[in-house]
């Protein structure tokens, strides 16, 4: 009996989805870059920025910024067949961190967006994702006009250890967020290995 090439086709790969933070502070990039990589229309939370808020938002370094985002961002981005990262951008401002601890729940890792013009704005998320364990990768958001400092600078200066990595990357840029990302991943399940090794005796 003959069969047919249907009966030979491969089954379609379910693919493994994680769950990917996109942190930082206010104005640092953080829609840019799930927008710059998502295959979906991301979802975006943002209002406007009001007369009512400019005692609590601190725009100076962002002058030119005119909205925020209150709530998350959310994209999606196919890494490989088998691999989909679903990405989640926190708020930049400390009124909105009660919304952290629900965005966190189940996340592989995260991207802490730094801005060297005010590096000081993201030491609360690295913080953050240090007292959970959650393991992290600082991507420096290179503005126009912004001093460039060397990887080792960012990191003395954020005080991190040895193993978190910090790369340069423009968030406009896709294919250098996809670099962040993969690290991201690659990262955290180095992270998990270490986890799950016995201890030694």
């Amino acid at each position: 009996m003959a069969f047919g090439r249907s009966s030979r086709r491969k089954r379609p790969v379910e693919p493994v989805t994680l769950k990917i933070l996109v942190a930082g502070g206010f104005g640092v990039g953080k829609t840019t870059l799930v927008g710059a990589v998502s295959e979906i229309r991301p979802l975006r939370t943002e209002e406007r920025l009001s007369e009512a808020g400019r005692p609590v938002d601190d725009v100076a370094g962002v002058e030119g910024k005119s909205t925020t985002t209150v709530a998350m961002d959310f994209g999606r981005i196919t890494l490989r067949e088998d691999l989909v990262l679903y990405l989640f951008g926190t708020p930049g401002q400390d009124r909105f961190w009660f919304l952290w601890d629900e965005l966190a729940q189940g996340a592989l890792g995260a991207v802490v967006l730094a801005d060297t013009r005010r590096l000081e704005d993201c030491f609360a998320a690295v913080d953050y994702f240090e007292r959970r364990a959650i393991p992290f990768t600082v991507a420096v958001n290179l503005f126009e006009g912004a001093e460039q400092f060397p990887v080792e600078t960012v990191r003395a200066a954020l005080d991190l250890d040895p193993e978190v990595p910090v790369l340069i990357c423009d968030a406009r840029d896709k294919a250098a967020v996809r670099d962040v990302l993969v690290a991201v991943v690659e990262h955290a399940m180095v992270h998990a290995d270490r986890v799950r090794e016995p201890a030694a005796t």
